[in-house]
């Protein structure tokens, strides 16, 4: 296209006038603002029109170019405009197609309409309803929808998805897009008052901190019913920060979260920024027993968003981060599962000074209740054979309550005679102590029935905790994700400890090898049937 003069969409208004001549006035929905951008449009050249008709006709975005052209990024950014890449786009929608046959499809963030031109073909026979808050966004949508030939039942309304009431479907619903991608410090008080009250409203906790994506994710759920189904590209935060504790707990509640598949900066899945991407499926209110997590690093990698490698619910259900959990496992030998299925593994509890809480002369007075018989040093596990049967030998750890007023009197007065002594000692001044809810508290886990040593010059020992010791950070506790019977528990130290080799974890110099949590929960086990079998 030539780019010397209005029509060849090098302004705003030659934009506009485009998208008109194309048919944008033919979509329902039409609104003031648009007709406002249109009013005055300047006649387009009949070459320049045939040769953007054919242009989308072919499966491209002339218009949505143009618009990313016009406006950069720094100003698209207040209101989170992020152009999907077509093969994301052909991805998401292909995945979509798999999932069943939709009676509308509904994109809260249209953009040019990307989603909904692809969703149009794929699905000749559904309803197609496009959100858009930017009025010239609003008419690209709508003249992609004409030319394509779905602008008699299409729909494209001028608006804010939050705030958008969408009418019931005789039948299921297909959410699809890319929602904006506002920072928090861009969205106004009243929204995010706004969001505080309706997550809590539905028992969820939220963080102001959230960015825009984490709203269309609620209002999704709100506004779905069951059959519903969809699938939403946004930037990858979410799996990992506090702030997107919200968007973790839908996708395993009411959103019914089926897949995530994380895109590497390197691919490029937002143009404009060089972020990772989180492909999101979801049916509503389902609640599958396994969530399938991927990662690419290439957009030809993409295939379906739904494949990948399982993991449990159970599993993300403890953990506070899930980005870790799409890097591609070995393959595994048949009928076998990788630990963390299995088991949650944590690093026992650090002391902060434990020359003051490992119990000795100087805690002499203090009460029972409060002196924890725990593994102290990781010889006590690798002498302990395959079960740990007595704790009688072991140190005992001061773990004191928070609050001191649960005592009883006599232990109470022996429990700050103590902590005149730990306070001289400088305990109190760790960084650990200064970061607890009180300073004195060390915050022992409970007992874990199995327990690992993770640094030495040697595997791992796994001891089964049957004298239900506790454990500081010289060791891992293994917590069960279900309650497995004493001969699953009993199989999987036996086979751990005669089947793992050090290069499963990581070798420094000196030649340590340490076995960080994530990395000991990624150790292959036998599924729990050939463990039982094997008990």
């Amino acid at each position: 296209m030539a780019k010397n003069d209005l029509t060849d969409l090098s302004t705003e208004t030659a934009l506009a006038a485009v998208a008109a001549t194309l048919g944008a006035r033919g979509v329902a929905g039409w609104s003031a603002p648009e007709e406002a951008l249109v009013a005055e449009a300047p006649p387009v050249a009949p070459d320049l029109l045939h040769r953007i008709r054919a242009a989308i006709q072919g499966g491209e975005d002339p218009l949505g170019e143009a618009f990313c052209r016009l406006r950069n990024p720094a100003v698209r950014r207040p209101l989170g405009a992020t152009y999907t890449p077509c093969a994301i786009v052909s991805s998401m929608v292909d995945w979509a197609a798999g999932q069943g046959s939709p009676v509308r499809v509904v994109d809260p963030g249209a953009g040019s309409g990307r989603f909904l031109l692809k969703a149009a073909h794929r699905f000749p026979a559904a309803e197609l309803l496009g959100i858009e808050i930017d009025p010239l966004a609003a008419l690209l949508v709508r003249a992609n929808l004409a030319v394509a030939g779905a602008a008699e039942r299409a729909r494209v309304l001028l608006a804010d998805y939050r705030s958008t009431v969408l009418p019931r479907a005789d039948g299921p619903t297909l959410y699809i897009g890319n929602p904006p991608y506002v920072r928090h410090h861009l969205i106004p008080h009243e929204w995010k008052q706004w969001l505080t009250r309706e997550a809590s409203r539905r028992g969820y906790r939220c963080s102001q901190l959230a960015g825009l994506h984490a709203y269309f994710f609620l209002t999704t759920a709100l506004q779905a019913s069951d059959g519903d189904y969809g699938t939403f590209i946004t930037a990858a935060e979410w799996l990992d920060v506090n702030y997107g504790r919200l968007v973790r707990d839908l996708f395993l509640d009411r959103l019914g979260g089926t897949g995530v598949l994380l895109i590497e900066p390197a691919a490029s899945p937002f143009p404009d920024a060089a972020a990772t991407a989180a492909i999101t499926t979801f049916r509503i209110n389902a609640r599958p027993s396994v969530i399938r997590l991927r990662r690419v690093e290439a957009l030809d990698r993409l295939a379906n968003p739904a494949e990948g490698r399982g993991v449990r619910r159970e599993r993300l259900e403890s953990e506070e981060r899930w980005s870790h959990l799409t890097r591609r496992a070995d393959a595994l030998p048949s009928d076998f599962v990788e630990l963390g299925e299995l088991f949650r593994v944590h690093r026992g509890q650090v002391t902060g000074a434990n020359r003051v809480w490992i119990a000795g002369p100087h805690s002499r007075g203090l009460p029972e209740s409060v002196l924890f018989p725990s593994i102290t040093k990781a010889r006590e596990l690798l002498a302990a054979g395959l079960v740990l049967t007595d704790a009688e030998g072991l140190r005992r750890v001061i773990d004191l309550p928070p609050d001191l007023a649960v005592l009883a009197p006599a232990e109470r007065k022996a429990a700050e005679r103590f902590l005149k002594l730990a306070k001289a000692a400088g305990a109190d001044q760790s960084y650990i102590a200064r970061n607890r809810k009180a300073w004195w508290s060390v915050g022992l886990k409970t007992p874990a029935p199995i327990l690992a040593t993770y640094m030495a010059r040697r595997p791992p020992a796994f001891v089964r905790n049957a004298a239900n010791a506790r454990h500081i950070n010289i060791a891992h506790g293994l917590y069960p994700r279900e309650a497995w019977p004493e001969q699953i528990l009993t199989a999987v130290v036996k086979f751990l400890s005669g089947n793992i080799s050090r290069a499963a974890g990581r070798t420094y110099a000196g030649g340590l090898t340490k076995f960080e949590p994530r990395e000991m929960e990624r150790i292959p086990v036998p599924s729990p049937s050939t463990l039982a079998e094997m008990a």
